[in-house]
């Protein structure tokens, strides 16, 4: 009888190790994503002080991403996933004492949420960096559509189990089980033994600085033209499309399907095609993986014209399901194409680049849907927002880095990655 079992899981023990405890990680940060706009309302916050909570969890990807990436390839990455999750761990875990005792303000959880994204800044790159360290090159895509899996699968599971949570332990209980999750994972983590990293490849060209490291990783974001218009293209779904999703799709929803029952119908669409797409990352092998990412980043680009399309919530929810399934290719094409093609000591620089300008910038998008929908209305923007996302994705096929991109490591025609990969310091000097 054929095991159940997905082979990676099997094969790569290191990698399962991870899995385990990053499956439950995720399924605490749904829940806690629901826990905490209630948590806030629970001791008395408004709505304005729920956006100030979700700020203070946000800006810090701003001010240290960066700064991240840089420690990420310096020091062992699985022991900075350690030590975020063990302060994760406790700030939630004070949030949730603060909860439950009845002294909870939002004063004092501004600064615990601040403190906690300041964590999340340092864990994201090294996550990144530490898949090709446990991993096989030729497992990648497989072990990333598996954590996609686990994310799309949390994105149905955990508001379900956040709601019950809340019903019966209210907002304070929910975050103390999600501050479980990050002591499970911070085991599983401290039982990882990745193997070293490749020799270095650029960190003679930095001189060994903070900032030298910093440019050293941006030279690798430039002398390779799939990575930075694949940025810009993120960056554009981040801050033009997902807004259309958090904040005018609700809005849309109270008016036309009755409000949060409607908007949750389609949402768990999203989710179930989201599963389906990473399914298909798993299954899926092509020659030339960007071009395959660039048009299914097009297709999940049209977010925003089908929630103000008019049509029912059971089509929206429908067509929700097709972008649900490009947007998973997407991402976990674009994840291991970084993996597979940046050198292994400028990955979580490369990465936390990545972060920077997708998760750092996505508050500006969420900050002018509002004023510019009340200008020229709901509708209206979200048909804009496709005009502008749209057009951006399939640029991304004009250019011939991301058409030409090979699905295993080697040097792509027409990309200047071809010298910065083989001689140190070089990316600088290939970097138009």
């Amino acid at each position: 009888m054929k095991s159940l079992v997905p082979g990676v899981l099997r094969d790569e023990p290191q990698f399962a190790r991870l899995f385990i405890g990053q499956s439950l990680s995720v399924l605490g940060d749904r829940v806690s994503f629901v826990a905490v706009p209630f948590a806030v309302l629970s001791v008395g916050g408004s709505a304005s002080d729920v956006g100030l909570l979700a700020a203070a969890g946000l800006v810090p990807m701003l001010l240290f991403a960066l700064v991240g990436g840089v420690w990420a390839d310096r020091f062992p990455r699985h022991l900075i996933m350690l030590a975020s999750d063990l302060v994760r761990f406790v700030v939630q875990g004070l949030a949730a004492v603060l909860l439950l005792t009845g002294v909870a303000e939002v004063r004092y959880l501004v600064p615990l949420m601040i403190v906690f994204g300041t964590a999340d800044a340092f864990f994201m790159p090294a996550a990144t960096g530490l898949m090709p360290l446990l991993v096989g090159a030729d497992r990648l895509r497989e072990a990333n559509a598996l954590r996609g899996f686990v994310q799309s699968a949390s994105l149905v599971a955990g508001p379900v189990l956040a709601g019950g949570m809340v019903a019966l332990a209210g907002p304070g209980g929910a975050l103390a089980v999600d501050a479980l999750t990050f002591a499970a994972s911070a085991a599983f983590l401290a039982r990882l033994t990745p193997r070293a990293m490749a020799p270095v490849t650029s960190s003679p060209s930095s001189g060994g600085s903070f900032l030298g490291e910093l440019r050293a990783g941006w030279a690798q974001v430039r002398g390779r033209s799939w990575v930075w218009s694949g940025m810009v293209a993120i960056s554009v779904y981040h801050v033009v499309v997902l807004p259309s999703v958090f904040v005018l799709g609700p809005v849309l929803a109270d008016r036309q399907w009755g409000g949060a029952a409607g908007w949750s119908i389609v949402t768990a669409g999203f989710g179930i095609g989201s599963i389906v797409g990473d399914v298909c990352a798993y299954r899926l092998t092509v020659r030339r993986p960007m071009a395959l990412a660039a048009a299914a980043l097009a297709v999940g680009s049209c977010q925003a014209v089908i929630i103000g399309s008019g049509a029912t919530v059971a089509v929206t929810a429908a067509l929700e399901a097709v972008t649900g399934v490009a947007v998973s290719l997407f991402f976990v094409t674009w994840e291991t194409a970084l993996q597979t093609h940046i050198p292994e000591d400028a990955l979580s620089r490369v990465s936390s680049y990545d972060y920077l300008l997708s998760t750092g910038l996505m508050p500006l998008g969420l900050a002018l849907a509002g004023p510019v929908s009340a200008s020229l209305g709901v509708r209206p923007t979200l048909y804009a927002m496709t005009v502008v996302a749209v057009p951006a994705a399939l640029a991304l096929l004009c250019v011939p880095g991301v058409r030409r991109l090979p699905a295993h490591a080697s040097t792509a025609p027409g990309d200047t990655a071809t010298l910065a990969d083989r001689l140190p310091g070089a990316a600088e000097l290939s970097a138009p």
